[in-house]
């Protein structure tokens, strides 16, 4: 079976951990979650290509977003906005990917991670110090999966560029709690809006107005 086959079990298009209907008496369909090694190896081989635009979450390959104009130009703001901010010493990424545990290798639309892009040249980066993932038909999956993978993984500072909303999220003190997807979630959360400013933890002397991420 190809791996693409364990994208999306029973074919119901639903996220990870969405129940999934079958008729009584139907036996549970078997699923098969992958490693961070295992994934990459895919890659490696070729058999998963930037043309299949998946991403690793918790052992499960997932589709990511598709790339609608607003999207796009969402993810070239808020990079053009953090590389202002940060300068040298930092490295800020669109859509790369990210080792975040053993089973776990999302490609946030923007991360920040300190140094010198030579310094992931034999491994990607690990602990971002900035997560922002830019959505505009997700924003629950964003919100509740992907913020409770990033806050089991102790990213400290997570924000949403909520477009239909016109609103940046900040997720910030990641705590543990049983009923969240990833047994993780943030306590922290605070909505920013146009007129509005935003300060990076990584770097809380900076102000980036929210109107300077929104499309």
């Amino acid at each position: 079976m190809s791996p693409k086959a364990y994208i999306d079990p029973g074919g119901t298009g639903g996220y990870p951990g969405q129940r999934r209907c079958r008729s009584v008496g139907e036996p549970a369909i078997g699923t098969r979650k992958w490693t961070r090694l295992e994934y990459e190896r895919l890659v490696e081989a070729e058999i998963l290509g930037p043309g299949d635009r998946i991403e690793l979450l918790g052992g499960e390959m997932i589709v990511k977003e598709p790339q609608h104009s607003p999207h796009a130009t969402a993810i070239r703001l808020t990079a053009r906005a953090l590389r202002r901010v940060f300068g040298d010493g930092w490295d800020v990424s669109v859509q790369l990917p990210v080792a975040l545990d053993a089973e776990s290798e999302p490609e946030p639309d923007v991360s920040v991670v300190q140094g010198d892009p030579r310094d992931y040249r034999d491994a990607h980066p690990q602990r971002p110090v900035l997560v922002v993932e830019v959505s505009l038909s997700r924003v629950a999956f964003d919100r509740e999966h992907k913020g409770s993978l990033y806050a089991r993984a102790g990213i400290t500072d997570y924000w949403i560029v909520n477009i239909p909303a016109r609103r940046v999220e900040v997720y910030r003190e990641p705590v543990g709690d049983g009923a969240a997807p990833f047994g993780w979630r943030y306590v922290s959360v605070t909505t920013l809006g146009p007129g509005e400013t935003i300060s990076p933890l990584a770097l809380p002397v900076a102000r980036i107005p929210i109107a300077d991420l929104l499309p």
